[in-house]
């Protein structure tokens, strides 16, 4: 029987098994049964906008080429997006080691699935704090095109800040004051440093060079065996010999791939 909701607009079991099937397709997520009721949560607001009553003519119509800028919405919507600031920090302590031993090159940190960009500039403020005026970079990229325009602008509420040391804050930070009250902006020198592109690991982009170390946390409990395995494979070219992958917690590279020798929880290098 069709889902029904609120607003009126049903989903039946087959027309919610093409966007199960879609959403796999374009961004390796395997959306489950029970995420049914949040797919029409927000996807409803679409249906209404272009007057549609079924899911069915919502889902021609993103697949139809011409439509590709909806289709692109319609994965900013679904991606779940969710990160705050030093998020699991031995992972930043770990960083903050890496960099503080490298010599020469630039040194080079990618976040693989930035969301807003809270884990791009938590690891921007600890090679500032390490390196300071030494070359260094981070580049942060994710499949939803929504959530890299709030990165970019680096500006955050209030209620999102509790992970940043407090000595770093201060500095690479600034409090909203009148009209942004209750908010931050970090600061024009940090986001400079880092930047933010579109990308889909499924089909990574060519151009974003080599890098020291990878943070691909809490994006694979979202992908079957097969796609992580992809997803691993496809960051190989992109790291350094002796770089470092960083995953979640909640996440684990066994099964997946022998490309990577664990060092610690969570922590692998790339096997020579």
């Amino acid at each position: 029987m069709p889902s029904s909701q609120p607003d009126g607009v049903d989903i039946t079991p087959a027309e919610f098994a093409n966007f199960q099937r879609l959403i796999f397709e374009l961004a390796g997520i395997s959306l489950a049964d029970a995420k049914k009721v949040l797919l029409v949560g927000r996807l409803g607001k679409r249906l209404k906008h272009f007057g549609f009553t079924r899911f069915a003519d919502y889902y021609k119509f993103v697949r139809e080429k011409e439509n590709a800028g909806e289709l692109q919405l319609m994965i900013d919507l679904i991606t779940t997006n969710e990160t705050y600031f030093f998020r699991e920090p031995k992972h930043f302590d770990f960083l903050r080691t890496c960099a503080s031993q490298s010599r020469g090159t630039p040194f080079r940190v990618w976040s693989a699935a930035s969301s807003s960009g809270e884990e791009a500039y938590s690891m921007a403020m600890v090679l500032a704090d390490t390196l300071g005026e030494a070359p260094w970079e981070v580049v942060g990229t994710d499949i939803s095109t929504r959530v890299l325009r709030k990165a970019e602008q680096g500006h955050y509420s209030l209620d999102r800040i509790s992970g940043i040391p407090p000595a770093m804050l201060k500095k690479y930070c600034l409090k909203g004051i009148r009209e942004q009250a209750g908010t931050l902006l970090i600061v024009r020198e940090l986001r400079q440093r880092v930047r933010f592109l579109h990308n889909n690991l499924l089909t990574p982009r060519k151009d974003i060079g080599i890098f020291d170390l990878i943070f691909l946390r809490n994006v694979m409990i979202y992908f079957d065996n097969p796609t992580k395995r992809k997803v691993v494979a496809n960051l190989m070219p992109y790291l350094k010999r002796d770089g470092h992958l960083v995953i979640g917690h909640s996440e684990s590279l066994f099964g997946v791939t022998d490309d990577f020798v664990a060092q610690r929880p969570t922590i692998y290098q790339r096997a020579r």
